[in-house]
Order: C-alpha cells, then structure tokens, then sequence
C-alpha cells in the first residue's frame, strides 16, 4: 500500500526454525492484519497527513465507535500512522503481510509483560549491599538518596523500586524471516516486546533491508 510503512498484528509466540545450513533460528510469529483503512486526515483538515488502520475483532463497539467506523467494520484496534502524503490511499483498502518480504528491517512496538512491583536490583540492576559485616537485611537495599545539604532533597527521577514493566517498548532492526499474506504471518528473527495475543505494531525501519 503507497505510503503507509507499518501494519499491525498480534503476537503468537515463539518458535525456531531451521536453514538450509541447519543453522537454528529463533523467530517471533506475528499474525500481521489483514487491516483496513478506517479513516484519512489531511493537513488541509487536520493540520497533519496520516491514516488510521483498524485490526482485529470486537465484541462490541460504544455508539461513538460505531458512528466512526460507519460500515467499515468492528476493529478491536485502531492505530494512526502518519504519512508524508496521502494520495493514492482510501478509505476501505486492505493492507495485509504481503507488504514485508524476508530479509525486510523492521521496528517491533509492543506492551511490554507486567513484572508488578519490583525492587532497585530487579528493576534497575543495583549491585546491593555488602554480603559481609553483619548486613544481613542490606543485600538488596538501594542504599542512602539524600543529597546532604544541597539541594536538601530527593532528586526528580531518581531510580528507586516501584512498577516495572507494562510500557511500551520499541525494539529496531529486527530482521523479517518470511511473510506469507495467504495466511497473514510473520516470521521475525529475534524477539519482539509483549505477551502472547498482545498487540504490536510494526513498521518497515528507515535502514531498509
């Protein structure tokens, strides 16, 4: 499809595959679309030119949702990608797999897996405390945050335990090992964020192929 560079799918899982050398590959499938064109924003209209695709099947839409999408479906999912320029693109086209070929560099964006709370060695991969002198409840402590005297306070981001996990990561240069638009599956060598039947969204990488 002119244009639009990315697609969006959902995440199976992992598998391995094997090359002609019997080397073995570890690979990421990706159910990618079919997704449908749900609506176009110009700069003339919108200030800005992209295109919103819609993936995936809801249960059910809010009235709202319904009056949007009109007769173009009941998408779980709906995504915008901005575009240099929108001419040749509809409302309605389908863009499936067959927009990727192997050996395509693409970036993967996912949710990444909820770790819940987690404390500064987990999470930040802090050192801890000395194993030794009597410390006995220090091992995964993160130690002082004071700053004596100036600024006499806790600086803005300081890295401390809390929620880990559940954002949304972006990971480049992945390698496409085979698409198949038949079926609607991508292969991508290497590991992509999020759990299985999450949402992801990838897009051709600017590093071509």
């Amino acid at each position: 499809m002119p244009g639009i560079n990315g697609i969006l799918g959902r995440k199976l899982g992992m598998t391995q595959v094997f090359t002609e050398s019997g080397k073995c590959i570890a690979v990421t499938a990706i159910e990618a679309g079919p997704c449908k064109i749900t609506q176009i924003k110009g700069s003339a209209t919108d200030g800005y030119n992209a295109a919103q695709i819609g993936f995936g099947q809801a249960k059910r839409l809010s009235g709202p949702e319904k009056g949007h999408l009109k007769e173009m479906g009941q998408f779980k999912y709906l995504r915008e990608f901005r575009l240099e320029a929108i001419e040749g693109l509809k409302t309605g086209d389908v863009i499936d797999a067959g927009m990727f070929k192997a050996g395509d560099i693409v970036n993967v964006i996912g949710i990444s897996k909820g770790k819940g709370f987690a404390g500064v060695v987990k999470r930040h991969h802090f050192k801890g405390g000395p194993k030794t002198h009597g410390q006995s409840d220090r091992l995964r402590a993160p130690g002082a945050i004071g700053a004596t005297t100036s600024p006499g306070r806790v600086w803005k981001g300081m890295r401390m335990g809390g929620h880990m996990g559940d954002e949304r990561v972006t990971v480049g240069n992945l390698s496409v090992y085979s698409a198949d638009a038949t079926r609607n599956l991508i292969l991508i060598d290497g590991a992509v964020p999020g759990a299985k039947n999450s949402l992801v969204i990838i897009e051709k990488s600017h590093k071509g192929g």
